[in-house]
């Protein structure tokens, strides 16, 4: 399996949030780009002309757009971005010091406003990477489900600090996440 799978376009009105699974519009030309793209690179590599997609609107309607070009478009519920409950779609700046250092301290196992623990967005991640078939696979998500199916391929385990976790995919980027997922390495021990 290969998965080719691109980050979402920008959304509107998203700086300074804590974004997870609050569903923001994306300007339409935004959306029609990167659809362009993906049309544009599936034809050049002669790919499936089917596409699945997050359910949150910055990922769903760019398979909207396929859709109306002639793609099969499949919404995903586990291409969902993670859940920071509470915190979802609050700045930054409103979370409270102490529950950001509660998720700090406890970085692979807190789930964050009550939301979902970095182990079960693996433990999601992983199950949806295992049910895809041999071939190959386009899919438009999201930067955190993105980062963690990274960390997967690459045989790494949960992060266990903030430090360790990767930098976000840009806006629209292409990952390649190759053939089926490696077993996760054990988590290191967290530092003193």
């Amino acid at each position: 399996m290969m998965l080719y799978i691109w980050r979402h376009p920008q959304p509107l009105d998203a700086t300074g949030l804590c974004l997870g699974r609050t569903d923001l519009a994306v300007d339409r030309r935004k959306l029609r780009r990167l659809a362009g793209r993906i049309q544009r690179f599936a034809r050049r590599h002669r790919l499936p002309r089917e596409i699945r997609v997050s359910p949150l609107r910055r990922a769903r309607e760019v398979g909207r757009i396929l859709e109306r070009r002639g793609w099969h478009c499949r919404v995903e519920p586990g291409l969902v971005e993670a859940d920071f409950g509470r915190w979802d779609g609050r700045p930054w700046r409103e979370i409270e010091l102490a529950e950001m250092d509660a998720w700090c301290a406890d970085f692979a196992a807190h789930a964050p406003g009550g939301g979902e623990s970095l182990t079960a967005l693996f433990a999601r991640v992983e199950t949806w990477l295992a049910q895809l078939p041999a071939g190959p696979v386009l899919a438009v998500g999201h930067a955190g489900w993105i980062g963690v199916a990274r960390l997967l391929a690459g045989g790494h385990g949960v992060p266990q600090q903030a430090r360790d976790w990767p930098r976000p995919v840009a806006y629209n980027a292409l990952s390649l996440i190759p053939a089926a997922p490696a077993a996760p390495a054990p988590p290191r021990p967290a530092a003193c």
